[in-house]
């Protein structure tokens, strides 16, 4: 055979194994179903329970468990009655016939009482606990004063008070636990409470088989553990002791001389749980531990030898149990790595869920912007000859359709005609709806209703020039809302992004934390870390005292900048009461760059309302913008348009659409929703924190300033006011910032304020070097004193500067290095 059929033979090898794994999964996954579906459905898990709850004793002589069971069972499950009281008879017939007398009797007058409070009472399911209490109590008081002989000791009725609070007690624990085992139904995890009802009707059920023996070996013991070994690998040593120690206890009512039982269970539950990451092995020697240690202080009688052969009996049910039995019981208890798998699967397919489903949505928008984008394609089609021969129809409809040279005019000199009305339509067209001498004296001599046709064709010019700029304004309005809708289905695909993002598990990355910081001495209650991403860290950390002395800005803070490598800096203290003593903080990346702003503000004339707006702008994690907008002339419009303007713009741009976007939407909608002569200049500058870097869009702006020490940088773009053209590109500047930088933004009233001034660039760049403070407030004032000045202190324009300082974001507190222990965090 050549090495090619060996490398083919390989692969079919590997897939006809993972076949088998697939055949044989399935198979044991449909044996599972059909099991199910047997035991429970079919109610043969209820028959087996009631069989054996039918002869469980507490105390020697006392039977709690039959009419609690079967009372649960007839409201939950009223088909499997019948099944559940034969097997309470046949358990109790094991007994004694007496025993089962009295549970049947038992049964019945639960049966006509239940029937008499349906009658009587709305909710008789609530009055059952209080019925099965009184019934039991008086119904054992009746069974012991004709057992011995018409008398009843004070001993016979505190033992019936008993046994009827034992079966008040069960009918709410069985409620719990019974539809656990008689459906496939279940919710997602169980809370404590149905986990230890759970628990004691299993322990109930167990000390039917208290006699039982095989071999020497007792059932019971190799059955309550077993139960106590499961529970501890499952769910962990909190559960199984929990569980060793119910099981213990109701074992050590039923007989007295099991009391011992109670410390083995618990201890075997203890270690079983803590062992547990060693696999089935592990809780298997815990097991053995207990056994051996417990089995050497317990009963005399009691042979060391035979305890742990039960106990090896026990470990090997627990081995031969599936994988599946395990797994599928873990999932129901909360805190099982099971458990939290199922919701995590849960809660991703949520998720994804609404990701499929924001998607959806921004595909739909980004269609629907496609369509809105397309041009039509019957304009393109349509020729000048085409529109003019339309425009001429509706003139001649007018004018010629009545004539007596019509048929002169449109039939034996029809080309003739049909330029000289071509000339005529652009004649009047280029000189505003007026003919000029030569084509109307032409006009004249040609057709013998001159003046008729030449109102026709101004009022049809008209018509048409209407009808052309309704055209372009909703070609516009169909392009603003094609460019809205793209801008939607970017910002909703973004946000289906960061949902998609998974929440990571930063376990180790907290031990290392904590460890580190103990290292200095300093005492951490929790560190709970959500996020490590750079320049998005996001860590809440608990001190166990209250935090008086700035322990987390003076040192916890400056040693994870070091770890991280990044400066981080305390966002939020929260203090508890004096009786919990407790600290919180939140602590988070800082931004490289810090900004600090300065305006400066002045109507024309000293006025309230200046037709200049101006606004600061916080844009999510990192960003920073500044705006200036003039609207034109002064006053309350002015002041308006200008204010409206940066509040659109605001809310456009923290939606997330993009700058160029935000502005033409912007545009668009000062250009459409009015016929007035309204325009608005917009000065906008948009700076990112991490680096620094700044984008200038200046729509109809005056230019802006940079001061780097001596040296002084210009802005400027040529784009015209917003509201003047319905499309127009938005320019975008881009220019690197650094530390110790003046950006200096202004309106015209500022730039151009300035009196027996030619060039004003010039002017504004001398006295921005003459200033010798670096404060943006004392900037902005000393500029704005400076125009003013000019002008003998008179405020000839709305006046407004606004200067953003760039400085480094360096905290209070500089970092620790750690020297003594170099740790990495990814």
């Amino acid at each position: 055979m050549e090495r090619g059929d060996l490398s083919i033979i390989t692969p079919l090898r590997n897939v006809e194994l993972q076949q088998n794994k697939f055949d044989i999964s399935k198979k044991l996954k449909i044996i599972q179903q059909k099991l199910d579906y047997v035991f429970l459905q079919k109610g043969i898990a209820l028959l087996l329970i009631s069989l054996l709850l039918g002869r469980a004793l507490i105390l020697s002589h006392l039977t709690p468990f039959a009419l609690p069971f079967f009372a649960v069972v007839y409201l939950s499950k009223r088909d499997k009655a019948s099944s559940v009281l034969l097997g309470l008879l046949a358990g109790s017939l094991t007994l004694s016939i007496g025993n089962a007398a009295y549970t049947f009797i038992l049964c019945v007058i639960f049966l006509i009482t239940y029937k008499i409070l349906e009658n009587l009472f709305k909710h008789a399911f609530k009055i059952v606990p209080y019925a099965v209490l009184c019934i039991s109590f008086f119904m054992k008081c009746g069974f012991q004063y004709v057992q011995n002989g018409q008398t009843l000791t004070r001993y016979d009725g505190v033992m019936a008070g008993v046994e009827a609070s034992l079966a008040f007690v069960l009918v709410f624990i069985f409620m719990q636990s019974i539809p656990f085992l008689s459906s496939q139904k279940r919710k997602k995890s169980l809370k404590t409470e149905e986990i230890i009802s759970l628990i004691i009707l299993l322990a109930s059920v167990l000390t039917g088989t208290i006699g039982w023996t095989v071999y020497e070996l007792s059932i019971e013991h190799i059955l309550s553990r077993y139960l106590v070994l499961l529970f501890a690998f499952t769910a962990g040593a909190t559960v199984g002791s929990t569980v060793g120690v119910v099981t213990g206890l109701i074992f050590s009512l039923a007989n007295i001389t099991s009391l011992y039982q109670m410390s083995l269970l618990a201890f075997s539950g203890l270690l079983g749980g803590l062992l547990k990451e060693g696999k089935r092995i592990g809780s298997a020697i815990g097991l053995m531990v207990a056994t051996v240690l417990i089995g050497m202080y317990g009963e005399a009688n009691t042979p060391l030898a035979l305890t742990v052969y039960e106990s090896c009996a026990a470990i090997f049910l627990f081995f031969i149990t599936p994988s599946i039995m395990t797994d599928k019981l873990a999932r129901f208890i909360p805190g099982t790595p099971e458990h939290v798998k199922d919701q995590q699967r849960y809660a991703r397919k949520i998720r994804d869920i609404t990701v499929r489903r924001v998607e959806q949505f921004s595909s739909v928008f980004q269609a629907l912007s496609n369509s809105f984008s397309q041009p039509e394609k019957w304009e393109d089609d349509k020729n000048e000859e085409q529109e003019f021969d339309l425009f001429l129809s509706h003139v001649t409809e007018k004018t010629c359709q009545n004539c007596f040279k019509r048929n002169n005019c449109w039939s034996t000199n029809f080309d003739k005609t049909y330029e000289l009305m071509r000339t005529v339509m652009h004649d009047m067209d280029e000189i505003s709806g007026t003919l000029s001498s030569p084509v109307y004296r032409q006009l004249d001599k040609h057709c013998t209703k001159a003046k008729k046709v030449r109102d026709a064709m101004h009022k049809e010019l008209t018509i048409m020039k209407v009808n052309q700029q309704l055209k372009v304004q909703l070609q516009e309005s169909r392009k603003l809302v094609a460019e809205q809708l793209l801008g939607v289905s970017e910002v909703m695909g973004d946000f289906a992004k960061e949902i998609q993002r998974e929440q990571e598990s930063h376990h180790r990355q907290e031990e290392m934390m904590l460890d580190v910081l103990q290292d200095f001495g300093i005492e951490i209650e929790q560190i709970e870390i959500y996020s490590l991403e750079p320049g998005n860290v996001d860590i809440d950390i608990t001190l166990p005292h209250s935090s008086s002395l700035g322990e987390f800005e003076k040192i916890i803070a400056p040693i994870l900048s070091d770890i991280l490598n990044e400066t981080i800096v305390v966002k939020g203290e929260e203090y508890e009461d004096y009786q919990s003593d407790l600290s919180y903080a939140t602590l988070r990346s800082a931004k490289a760059y810090l900004v600090e702003t300065g305006i400066a503000h002045a109507a024309k004339g000293g006025g309230f309302l200046s037709g200049d707006s101006y606004s600061t702008i916080e844009l999510g994690p990192g960003k920073f913008a500044v705006a200036i907008s003039d609207g034109m002339g002064n006053g309350e419009r002015a002041h308006h348009e200008s204010s409206e303007t940066l509040k659109l713009l605001q809310k456009i741009l923290k939606s997330g659409i993009e700058e160029k976007v935000a502005i033409k939407s912007v545009n668009s909608v000062l250009s459409l929703r009015t016929t007035d002569e309204i325009f608005s200049t917009l000065d906008l500058a948009m700076i990112d924190l991490h680096n620094a870097q700044a984008k200038f869009l200046k729509i109809g702006s005056t230019p802006s300033f940079i001061k780097r020490g001596n040296k002084i940088l210009k802005i400027e773009s040529g784009n015209l006011p917003m509201g003047i053209l319905q499309e127009f590109d938005v320019d975008v500047v881009t220019e690197q910032l650094r530390a110790e930088d003046l950006l200096i933004m202004m309106s015209d009233g500022i730039f151009e304020g300035p009196k027996n001034v030619e060039n004003y660039e010039l002017w504004m760049k001398r006295k921005l070097r003459e200033i010798e403070t670096d404060e943006p407030q004392a900037v902005a004032d000393l500029i704005m004193e400076e125009v003013i000045r000019t002008r003998s202190g008179v405020i000839a324009d709305d006046m407004t500067i606004a200067v953003v300082a760039i400085k480094h974001n360096t905290p209070k507190w500089a970092a620790i290095p750690v020297k003594s222990r170099h740790m990495k965090i990814s």
